[in-house]
This record gives structure tokens, sequence and C-alpha cells, in this order.
């Protein structure tokens, strides 16, 4: 059995990430974390675990490294947009994967990382952006306003929430939220918030939306 620690800062993807993994008979979830704290907490009790771990979680990525040697764990980094990492940090980790990775690539870098070997899929932005013309396509239908929605829903913000940001009501937001998903071809929020991270110009579009707002609210 391949136990797992979810460490990441964004709600919408852990919850999507630990509902892929359910569906897989090898794969159990042990742990999910969404600061540091928890994670190292977690760690330190799941001894020989595979951790999936975000850089969006702001940890020190060194000690960490030392403490899973030591505990025989393994450690896969989610990177965040057009991140690039020294060789010295991939080298020491036992896999490296894109935000954006699909759900058969992610559970094979498990398995392969759990049988001890290490599995990069690590790409710079100009081969995901050329991979990503839907991602694209959707970000240029979407109006200003759907992508601050977006950019919330991705956050992990309610229908309420996000009403009091946009300084609105929640059946305006409810009526957004039916032309995103016709626009998008998705069924309900989670989905939403899955298709936005695993495309890469749509992400990288409610990330900047998302900062501005979160500017605008501090």
């Amino acid at each position: 059995m391949n136990r797992i620690i979810l460490g990441d800062n964004q709600a919408i993807f852990r919850a999507g990430a630990a509902r892929l993994l359910a569906m897989e008979d090898d794969v159990r979830i042990v742990a999910q974390c969404d600061n540091g704290a928890r994670l190292l907490a977690a760690v330190e009790a799941n001894r020989g675990a595979v951790i999936l771990l975000s850089t969006g979680l702001n940890i020190d990525l060194p000690a960490l490294l030392v403490q899973t040697k030591q505990l025989a764990s393994r450690v896969i980094l989610i990177t965040e947009k057009a991140e690039e990492l020294p060789d010295h940090v991939i080298s020491n980790l036992d896999g490296v994967i894109s935000r954006n990775i699909a759900g058969p690539e992610l559970i094979d870098t498990i398995r392969r990382v759990s049988h001890g070997l290490r599995c990069v899929r690590h790409s710079g932005v100009t081969t995901m952006r050329a991979q990503d013309s839907v991602g694209e396509r959707v970000r240029d239908r979407l109006t200003p306003k759907e992508m601050q929605i977006v950019a919330l829903i991705v956050q992990g913000c309610k229908n309420k929430d996000i009403a009091t940001q946009l300084n609105t009501k929640e059946q305006v937001i409810k009526n957004y939220l039916r032309n995103i998903y016709d626009k998008t071809g998705v069924s309900d929020r989670l989905e939403l918030a899955l298709f936005t991270i695993h495309h890469r110009n749509l992400a990288e579009a409610a990330a900047k939306v998302g900062e501005l707002l979160r500017k605008k609210t501090a």
C-alpha cells in the first residue's frame, strides 16, 4: 500500500488529488496538510510515506529532505507556474511534477517513486504554453468578472465569500458560475478549480487576478 501525505496550500487541489487517488486500490492518503507545521508532524508520524509537496507551502525543503531520508520516506515536489528549480535541488528529490499534471501521470509518478525510482516531469514554460491551447481559448472567452470568480474558486472561497469580496449578491455569483461552467465544460466548482489548475494559461491568468484581489482587500 502506497501511503500518501498531501502538503499543499490550495484546498481545492488537495480535494481534487484526494478524490483522484481514492479511486486507486494501492494508494491511501494518510494526511492532508495546509501548512508546514502540520506537514512535519505528519511526516514524523508516517515513516516510509510518499509526500506530495507544493512549493507554495514555503517549507524549509533541505531540512525536510534530511528528515524524510532518515524516515525512509520520499518526496515529490509540485512546482508552480513557470517555476525553475536549481539542479542541486532537483537531484535530491524523488520526483518533480508540474501543478497541471494529468491524473494518470500523477498516479504513475507516485507508483514509480514508491518503488524507488526517480521521476521528473518538470517542464519549462515555453513547452507548457505550446501545449495549452485549450486554456488559452477558455481564458480569452471569460469576462474580467468571470475571471475574478474563477480566481477565488481556485483559492477555495465559497459563493458567499466571493459575493462579499466582489461587493455583490450570492445569487449573482451563482448566475455567473452557470455561465463559467458553460464556457469551460465543467459541472461544478471542484471540476472548475481542477480544470483551471491543469491548464497553464488559464491558471496563470487566474493567479494574476487573484493577487490583485488580495492586494485590494489587504
